[in-house]
């Protein structure tokens, strides 16, 4: 199989003045386009013998002594490829900071309590129809320094494999409504406000559990002219 090449009006820019820490990381250069070879084409493979009983259910993966501390929320969706077919069996990976705001992570200096019970992380395969579910604790906004009173709005970063290479895809996914979103210039480096938008997981109160978790509904296209924007 052949992909088409990405459409790179609806994903960031490699260098945002906005996003500072680009300007340290993104190319200098035009990128050399490369051919799609077996390698680009074919795998990662990943079967359930990857996954833990617990890996998708971050109210419960973390658990020392009790509950994690937060509003608990299921995050759900479906993964398409470029023509909108279902992605089956592909990996999916989750990292978030807990309900303060912090990451359980060495570089994480917010002044923000952690939580003993939360560790922050997940994965899941697809089913046969490309979905997904995560139960986890909805994130909270943290500070970052990119610029004077610079806060992250609330979000969860997703890793994708996909069928091959050429759909391997990193992203955010925020939450409807939420205020500090047009002020956050990371978001806001996708200058095309439909791309943008399939960055917001909508609430589902259909999908939701009663007296359990509200859930959030935040669908993945991998390639083509609908492909999710990545994360800059």
């Amino acid at each position: 199989m052949s992909y088409r090449g990405r459409d790179w009006a609806t994903q960031p820019p490699l260098r945002d003045a906005g996003y500072k820490s680009t300007a340290l990381r993104g190319p200098t250069k035009p990128l050399l386009p490369l051919p799609q070879g077996l390698s680009e084409v074919t795998g990662p493979l990943f079967g359930p013998d990857a996954l833990g009983p617990l890996d998708s259910d971050l109210t419960r993966n973390g658990r020392v002594n009790g509950e994690p501390l937060g509003e608990r929320i299921l995050v759900t969706g479906q993964v398409l490829d470029e023509d909108s077919r279902p992605v089956p069996q592909t990996l999916i990976e989750i990292w978030q900071a807990n309900a303060a705001g912090r990451y359980v992570h060495a570089v994480d200096r917010h002044d923000a309590p952690l939580d003993p019970n939360f560790f922050g992380a997940g994965r899941c395969l697809t089913d046969a129809q490309g979905r997904y579910r995560f139960y986890t604790i909805k994130p909270g906004a943290y500070p970052w320094r990119n610029h004077p009173n610079a806060w992250r709005p609330n979000h969860i970063h997703f890793s994708l494999f996909g069928p091959a290479i050429a759909t391997r895809l990193v992203t955010q996914m925020y939450f409807q409504g939420d205020p500090l979103l047009p002020f956050d210039p990371i978001f806001l480096s996708i200058a095309d406000a439909a791309a943008r938008d399939r960055l917001v997981a909508t609430l589902s109160l259909e999908a939701s559990e009663p007296d359990f978790a509200l859930a959030y509904v935040f669908d993945i296209v991998l390639r083509g002219p609908r492909e999710t924007p990545r994360e800059d």
